[in-house]
């Protein structure tokens, strides 16, 4: 992580194993890009034990050094399809209870101190903006925000228009849809 966002402070920040597991998976060839000896400790996680968030921000600082923004999304939704999309595609969430529902989201697969969360700033229909304090990758969040409103079936655009690794405090994402109906509004 270069920089912290705002409040951040990660004591005993932890992640879960299944987030670790599904990175091998999401890039082609993972073992020349981040080589033989990472991949092995990746794979060998148990999904549902706890590990350093630094198991995950390491890896994921590798992928964007070495293949840019665009493997880092794959990345994201390869993580959200292995662990929430099944479930979120069950229970029939709105864009508005998905956007509100995100950092409960977040907590299911991160735990600690001062570890960041996601925040609903804005909420209207066909837009919503969201805030992070994460320490994860801007793009890997992409990713994972794609895949869940297309889990919900409320294909959404999304624009990053602040950056912790262009200054800012916080990341702040712009999402919007032409889905303004109950889909995104909720019943």
């Amino acid at each position: 992580m270069l920089r912290a966002p705002r409040g951040y402070r990660g004591i005993n920040h932890e992640t879960i194993g299944a987030d670790l597991l599904s990175l091998p998976g999401a890039v082609l060839m993972p073992e020349h890009i981040l080589g033989k000896a990472a991949v092995a400790r990746l794979r060998s996680k148990t999904a549902n034990a706890w590990y350093p968030i630094a198991e995950l921000l390491e890896p994921l600082e590798e992928l964007g050094r070495k293949l840019g923004a665009d493997s880092l999304r794959k990345v994201g939704q390869t993580i959200f399809n292995t662990s929430h999309a099944a479930g979120l595609r069950r229970s029939g969430l709105s864009a508005r209870e998905l956007a509100h529902g995100l950092d409960g989201m977040y907590r299911l697969a991160n735990r600690g101190k001062d570890i960041g969360a996601w925040a609903v700033l804005d909420f209207q229909p066909g837009k919503v903006i969201l805030e992070k304090t994460t320490p994860h990758h801007c793009s890997m969040e992409e990713g994972i925000l794609d895949a869940a409103f297309s889990a919900i079936g409320t294909r959404a655009t999304i624009h990053q228009s602040a950056c912790v690794r262009a200054g800012a405090d916080a990341c702040r994402f712009v999402i919007t849809s032409h889905i303004v109906d109950h889909r995104w509004v909720g019943r």
